[in-house]
């Protein structure tokens, strides 16, 4: 991606791992710096006037291009060298840097020859421009394309397709990257504990009802997409500025906030469809509708408040109250609130690792997380807060008079897997490492440890 790019009347400065250069908008699409490279063509990719796009297939990938997905500001190309089949027309293409490119008028593109291992992007302006692209910026242009081949940027991560850059349609890919459909740990983070809540509220020595383990699954995903639409929206602006989130479809331009409003009417309407689909509905409906003020709350959080993490942990736990409610109509305070507790301390402990991967940011755009506030005493805090985690879980087991070692046991392996994760984050991890960030995607497996246990005990429980 771009790590930055300044734009001024006359001048583009481009940086990224494979194209760093300044450009001058010449009059017409001919240039210096065209010419004293092997440049194979140039077109017109994108008009603002029109809002048209050219969409020839063979063109782009003769190119090493594909047009990954555009919008009225912007036009995303990927450059592809080897390795990977394209199935349309049966060569074989590597992705190896992606670009965006933005443009008053129009955007061309100029693809070298891919034994050159480089691509330029430049913008022309529709308007006259008698100022021509001076020998000199041509020359340094070339020399630093020359330089920054593949090899020297072998040690440069490059972004990794997704399922959603492969499979859906070029219109429909800014939309699932704003639900984060790429990205399913999320959904899984809200899911289990309305999974835990379903098994022990199921009768002794039963499983949990399916369906509604179907329903609560459904309802993750819908709802865990619209709070990712709902934080992008109250968050753009901040987005633009942090190098992990500059890239999300309203930071980026991909898509407006008109645009992403109406996605977000979809998922909240598809929301309340799974909410009505639950047994003992009126119970469960004003128990779920109450837990949107904190849905909509959370993202303003970090703005005020060192503790937007303990926020969070309110909202993504509240499927502990509805595994019961959904099951028996009411709630058993004595073991749903621990059950809740439980899952907020949870997400205290590995939100705030997550947190520590933007805290350098945040700390210059003047937003608040645990991550900053605890500081160097990060790690013995969360372990404090992993071992109120697992007490919480031995009460609930103890509430509902579970004498199993299996539940209690299985608990344990999820508390070490918690000590774990704190005793090996790496909380100042150089840009790149991903560290914090597998540390966080683990916590799926902690939530699925628990569920397993909560099942195990529910099913060796006596009536």
């Amino acid at each position: 991606m771009l790590a930055s790019s300044t734009f001024s009347p006359r001048r583009i400065v481009i940086h990224s791992p494979l194209v760093s250069s300044i450009l001058r908008k010449p009059s017409s699409p001919q240039s210096t710096l065209s010419s004293s490279l092997p440049v194979r063509t140039s077109r017109v990719l994108y008009s603002r006037k029109n809002a048209t796009l050219s969409s020839s297939p063979t063109h782009f990938y003769s190119l090493g291009l594909k047009i990954a997905s555009f919008s009225r500001r912007s036009v995303h190309l990927r450059h592809y060298s080897g390795h990977r089949r394209c199935r349309r027309h049966g060569t074989t293409h590597r992705p190896l840097v992606s670009l965006w490119t933005y443009g008053d008028n129009f955007i061309r593109n100029d693809a070298f020859d891919a034994s050159n291992n480089f691509l330029v992007v430049r913008e022309y302006s529709s308007s006259t421009d008698n100022e021509p692209t001076s020998k000199s910026t041509a020359s340094k242009s070339k020399g630093k394309h020359v330089e920054e081949s593949v090899n020297d940027t072998a040690s440069t991560s490059s972004p990794s397709s997704t399922w959603v850059d492969t499979r859906l349609p070029t219109s429909l890919q800014p939309y699932a990257k704003l639900a984060r459909m790429d990205k399913p740990i999320g959904t899984m983070l809200l899911l289990w504990p309305c999974f835990w809540s379903t098994a022990i509220a199921a009768p002794a020595g039963s499983l949990p009802d399916l369906k509604l383990l179907g329903l609560f699954t459904v309802g993750s995903f819908v709802m865990r997409g619209a709070g990712c639409t709902i934080n992008d929206m109250w968050d753009s602006d901040f987005d633009k500025s942090v190098s992990r989130t500059k890239t999300r479809p309203l930071a980026s331009g991909e898509l407006t906030h008109h645009q992403a409003s109406k996605f977000l009417l979809a998922q909240l309407t598809t929301g309340l469809g799974v909410l009505l689909s639950l047994p003992h509905l009126e119970y469960c409906f004003v128990l779920g509708a109450s837990s949107l003020p904190l849905v909509f709350s959370y993202p303003l959080m970090k703005r005020y408040t060192n503790w937007p993490q303990l926020v969070l942990g309110l909202t993504f736990n509240w499927g502990a109250f509805m595994g019961w409610a959904a099951t028996h109509g009411s709630l058993d305070y004595s073991v749903v609130l621990p059950l809740y507790a439980s899952g907020v301390t949870w997400t205290l402990v590995y939100d705030t690792l997550y947190a520590h991967q933007d805290k350098k940011d945040d700390a210059k755009l003047g937003l608040k997380s645990t991550a900053l506030h605890f500081g160097d005493n990060t790690k013995p805090i969360l372990h404090a807060f992993s071992t109120f985690t697992f007490a919480n879980w031995l009460m609930v087991g103890n509430q509902l008079g579970y004498d199993s070692w299996m539940y209690y046991g299985g608990c344990g392996l999820a508390y070490s897997h918690l000590l774990w994760q704190v005793h090996t984050a790496k909380l100042n991890e150089k840009e790149g490492d991903d560290n914090l960030g597998s540390r966080f995607r683990s916590n799926s497996h902690v939530g699925a440890l628990v569920f397993v246990s909560c099942v195990a005990g529910n099913v060796m429980a006596t009536v």
